[in-house]
């Protein structure tokens, strides 16, 4: 028995570093392999319990985990889509066939990298037929509530490149100094025009124009101008008009001290801030908070449009695409505006070795690897989002190089341990002789 043991033993001990050496095999030919995870064979002895003082040997097995939680090395690309994941989380991606299939939801796969580029639909699409999954913004660029425990809510992200977008104005925010001379006893009280564009609903461009007319006194200085708002669209019709107020004390002396509606929307202290209905819309627009030095000023000699901010954007089309750290997917125009079209989610388990792994450097939840949750990418404890960049494999050649060689040498002695028993098996055949 004990000598059958042996035998036993030695043939197990074939077959594990045998299971090692296809392991290091795997891993050498991925070396190059970028998102690639090493695996790792553990081997574990088995214990045959003695009987009457004889010691049985019970050999060896292995196990192989792909350790799935190791990060390769990111190395930079020139392609703005190729991301990799700095840190803890996984991109969600889906099979091209199964997508095509539209056989109802594709089977979410999870890999850490990736280089996406446009397929014939615009869909973001590896060489290997993996299609990036995110949640798509709404026109107005925000991203609606998405469960963060399911896959549900996840599209393939696609990019509309051949179409055009534009977005209406809601909102300009002036800053502008008045002269303060203009409103003096005896000044020549000179009108003050402005013209700022907008965009309508349609994209047209269209201005807002507008009028600062001062109120000169017999004496002394008003401190006070008129402000009319006239909306080329409406053939110049004054949408909005107000008296502004400045005041002249030390502490705050130049800034708005009170905004007096006669025509449009009200003023609104709080946001600093007047609503007027253009022909595409309403249009809020900002003249500052009371005694807010930022906004509309009455100092000195110059008219000075210190800055003009608006939203909006004229009809332009597509010319790129990038991904932020968080995971937002911005659209740029040749109009010079951008606008976020996707959120693509980093997707987190709390055993990411259980996971399945599947071809092309992907893997999928199994009961090992725990539930799924979706983050914001660096939120929580995942990491963040690199795009220009890919992951390199997990693999140590060197280290792998060393491995083989003990391997060898393993199995090597393990064949003498049977060319051993065979021949005291033999002698113990020829004892009959």
């Amino acid at each position: 028995m004990t000598i059958s043991s042996s035998l036993n033993a030695g043939v197990a001990a074939l077959t594990a570093n045998a299971s090692r050496l296809a392991t290091i095999s795997d891993n050498i030919a991925n070396s190059s392999t970028f998102g690639y995870k090493r695996v790792e064979t553990d081997f574990h002895s088995v214990v045959n319990a003695g009987n009457g003082g004889k010691y049985a040997a019970g050999g060896v097995r292995t196990t192989a985990q792909r350790m799935i939680d190791e990060r390769g090395s990111l190395v930079t690309t020139s392609n703005a889509t190729d991301l990799a994941v700095r840190g803890r989380g996984m991109l969600p991606v889906a099979s091209v066939p199964e997508l095509n299939a539209d056989n109802g939801a594709p089977q979410m796969r999870l890999t850490t990298t990736g280089s996406f580029r446009t397929d014939d639909v615009g869909r973001l699409v590896t060489e290997s037929g993996l299609v990036l999954l995110g949640w798509p913004a709404a026109p107005d660029g925000t991203i609606p509530t998405y469960p963060r425990d399911t896959a549900e809510g996840l599209e393939p992200v696609e990019l509309k490149v051949n179409q055009l977008s534009g977005s209406p104005t809601t909102r300009i925010a002036l800053g502008i100094n008045l002269p303060a001379t203009q409103t003096e006893a005896g000044s020549e009280g000179e009108v003050q025009n402005l013209s700022v564009e907008y965009f309508d609903n349609l994209g047209k461009s269209e201005s807002i124009r507008i009028e600062f007319v001062p109120t000169i006194p017999a004496s002394g200085e008003s401190n006070q101008w008129t402000m009319r708002l006239r909306d080329t669209a409406s053939g110049d019709t004054v949408v909005g008009e107000y008296t502004l107020s400045f005041t002249d004390d030390r502490a705050s002396g130049g800034t708005l001290s009170s905004v007096t509606m006669t025509s449009g929307g009200s003023y609104d202290p709080a946001t600093g801030s007047v609503v007027v209905e253009a022909a595409g819309g309403p249009i809020e627009i900002g003249l500052g908070q009371l005694g807010d030095p930022s906004g509309l000023t009455q100092l000195s000699d110059r008219f000075a449009p210190v800055s003009i901010e608006k939203d909006g954007s004229a009809v332009g089309s597509m010319t790129r695409v990038e991904v932020d750290e968080n995971g937002y997917v911005h659209a740029f125009f040749d109009t010079g505006a951008s606008r976020r079209i996707f959120q693509v989610p980093l997707v987190d388990l709390p055993n990411p070795n259980g996971m399945t792994p599947l071809d092309k450097q992907t893997y999928a939840p199994s009961r090992e690897s725990g539930p799924i949750f979706l983050w914001n990418a660096g939120d929580g404890p995942t990491g963040d989002l690199v795009s220009f960049a890919r992951e390199e494999s997990t693999t140590d050649v060197a280290t792998e190089l060393t491995s083989m060689i003990q391997t060898q040498r393993a199995y090597s002695s393990s064949a003498k341990v049977i060319q051993t028993v065979d021949e005291m098996l033999q002698e113990t055949t020829n004892i009959k002789r």
